[in-house]
């Protein structure tokens, strides 16, 4: 059997946008509070009260916490793997026995079935001792073998599988290729069908734990026949099979631990049985285990910022400029203030959108979307504050502080490691256009024919009607509401008075639904390459979720008697700083440089601004921007090296 030839897919934009839709999960058959949100509409109702975990689970999850912040403690040495870049066999052997791989694994298959509340608080607390480690055991349960099995998968793959991810497997998930990332419908890894087996053929990319993995998830195209539409599909692939050569372990700023590589496929058979659901479903299932896997991101974010705060109270404290602790001067103070707010709602935000995940009554995609935005994007801000607050030593690695005699402090390093979550599972860009083309699901689901060019004028007289009975009753909803009474959300004042902020929220959802309907009138069609006005819709849709949140966590921990003033305290500080961010975006969305930016850009890209770029020399190697993908047998040497 030959292998395939080097053409890549040719897709139009057109054709990629309609892939991309075709793996969107179609239908809302569940309340959404962000998808509420976005449509003017506070529904409180549906985080408020706060939702809680059962007792067991909460025993369950806490017994394991303290055995895991032991281990944490005593086990991993942080400043080792930074230092070899390479995270100890021993360590991952320890973890493995603690059931750290099992931990969102039901227990009939020998995981420990942790709920994501407690999931996220572990990962949270490892990322706390090293993100390369958090980074492995989130690739391993977030996106890897156990979560697409746990919902797609038939019980014999469920079986065979999920007991060897529990206690001994290492997983990855392979998608990206070199010239291929959030644009899938450009994918040229293939799997040809063979008998009983498929054989799969191309390169993959940035397969976080692809170098020590023994299983993989693979997303490789099925081609089109007369019997199968085939398309993108997901495999269960043994990382030993032959054919299968980690060609390279690569390197990045942070992360110094993190086993990630590249991975080739030549002539790599896989038994059909491994296949997870239907050809062509691999994108959809890609997505869908998404819409939680997401949250583990923004988990470790939270012990990110936790760790900020930690560090900036301490050496506030002792540093002394001017006759007084540095905290003590306003513009150090302000900062520590950021760090304390924003960590306690990006916990609130994370805690909530966990724990409705573990109900299952409210559909959680742009929730756990938003929560991978907002805490990407505020962990960088914190560590960035952090940095600056600690001044010369912040940009000074730990080894150095240690070496001249100082406590060994890894601002820098933090600095680093965070850097990519802006880019991992989906960047800022495009969890920008992922979130706006869900906020705008109900305005194209019934508007969508009148700006789609290829609809008959029927279609689009039939989405006229169908526009105008929804319009009539929508739009005279976000004239006015409760946030406009002074005496709604009255049971949030205890102390401090919350109840401003959600009736600020509920008046400004109001006017970003209005703001997201009067740009579709105006742009219709083109409504789509509006990515500047879309990615400030989103912000401003993230902040008020964010806001929602720490209310709503504040009045938990007050009816719970824990730390409920101080809890208030911080809710308060955090939604008027929000609300800072939310009026300059709203003046943004419409006053903005985003059409002197597109001709500047044309400019650059068609060499008007070269001479700009004199009066340098570039430190840049030789090489083509993008490797070499072609499909064939690899020349080079096997860097895989697996924990056992």
């Amino acid at each position: 059997m030959s292998a395939p030839t080097a053409k890549k897919p040719t897709v139009t934009e057109r054709e990629a946008r309609q892939v991309a839709e075709a793996a969107r999960e179609q239908d809302w058959r569940k309340p959404s509070f962000a998808k509420e949100l976005f449509l003017g509409r506070l529904r409180l109702d549906l985080i408020h009260p706060h939702p809680l975990p059962a007792d067991e689970d909460v025993q369950r999850g806490e017994e394991f916490l303290a055995r895991l912040h032991e281990f944490c403690e005593t086990k991993i040495d942080s400043a080792l793997i930074e230092r070899e870049a390479r995270i100890p066999d021993e360590v991952i052997a320890g973890l493995k026995e603690l059931g750290a791989l099992g931990m969102k694994i039901d227990t009939k298959y020998g995981g420990l079935g942790l709920t994501q509340v407690y999931y996220n608080r572990a990962l949270s607390l490892v990322g706390s001792a090293n993100p390369a480690v958090g980074a492995l055991l989130s690739a391993h349960q977030s996106i890897g073998v156990p979560q697409p099995l746990k919902i797609f998968g038939t019980q014999q793959q469920k079986d065979a599988f999920l007991p060897r991810c529990a206690r001994t497997d290492i997983s990855a998930f392979l998608l990206t290729e070199p010239d291929v990332g959030s644009d899938p419908a450009r994918l040229a890894t293939t799997a040809v069908p063979d008998g009983d087996d498929y054989v799969l053929d191309g390169v993959k990319l940035w397969t976080t734990n692809g170098v020590v993995a023994d299983l993989l998830v693979v997303m490789a195209r099925v081609p089109k026949t007369e019997d199968s539409k085939g398309g993108i599909t997901a495999f269960v692939v043994e990382a030993d099979s032959p054919g299968i050569t980690v060609e390279n372990r690569n390197a990045f700023m942070g992360l110094r631990g993190i086993e990630n590589g590249v991975t080739r496929f030549h002539q790599v058979r896989v038994p059909a049985a491994n296949r997870i659901g239907a050809e062509g479903a691999g994108l959809k299932i890609a997505l869908t285990t998404l819409n939680t896997g997401r949250l583990s991101l923004p988990a470790m974010c939270v012990g990110a910022g936790k760790w900020c705060l930690k560090i900036a109270r301490e050496w506030s404290a002792v540093r002394e400029q001017w006759g007084k602790p540095v905290a003590l001067h306003e513009a150090v103070g302000s900062k520590i203030s950021f760090i304390a707010a924003t960590t306690f709602a990006l916990e609130a935000v994370v805690d909530l959108s966990s724990q409705m995940a573990d109900e299952n009554r409210n559909d959680i995609r742009i929730e756990a979307a938003l929560a991978k935005l907002y805490g990407s994007e505020m962990a960088c801000l914190m560590a960035d504050e952090l940095v600056q607050i600690r001044g010369g030593r912040g940009f000074e690695t730990a080894e150095s502080l240690a070496a001249r005699g100082e406590r060994a402090v890894p601002a820098e390093q933090l600095l680093r490691d965070l850097r990519i979550n802006r880019i991992f599972e989906g960047s800022t860009e495009i969890m920008h256009l992922l979130i706006a083309r869900e906020a705008v699901d109900a305005h194209l689901s019934v508007a969508g024919d009148l700006i789609d060019p290829d609809k008959s004028l029927q279609d689009k007289a039939r989405a006229g009607a169908n526009a105008g009975v929804f319009y009539a009753k929508w739009l005279p909803k976000l004239v006015a509401g409760p946030g406009q009474l002074p005496t709604s959300y009255g049971d949030f004042k205890h102390g401090v008075d919350l109840a401003p902020h959600l009736r600020y929220v509920e008046r400004h959802a109001r006017k970003l639904a209005r703001s997201t309907f009067y740009a579709m009138s105006r742009w219709q069609g083109r409504m789509e390459t509006k990515q500047g006005f879309l990615g400030r819709v989103v912000d401003i849709g993230a902040e008020l979720f964010a806001m929602s949140a720490a209310c709503v966590r504040a009045e938990l921990l007050r009816s719970q008697g824990d730390h409920g003033r101080e809890a208030y305290l911080l809710a308060d500080a955090f939604c008027r700083q929000a609300r800072i961010r939310v009026d300059e975006l709203f003046n943004r969305l419409w006053s903005n440089t985003d059409d002197l930016d597109r001709k500047v850009v044309k400019g650059v890209l068609g060499g008007s601004f070269e001479w700009l770029e004199q009066g340098i020399v570039d430190p840049s190697g030789e090489g083509p921007w993008i490797a070499d993908a072609t499909p064939g047998p690899s020349r080079r040497d096997n860097v895989r090296r697996p924990f056992k």
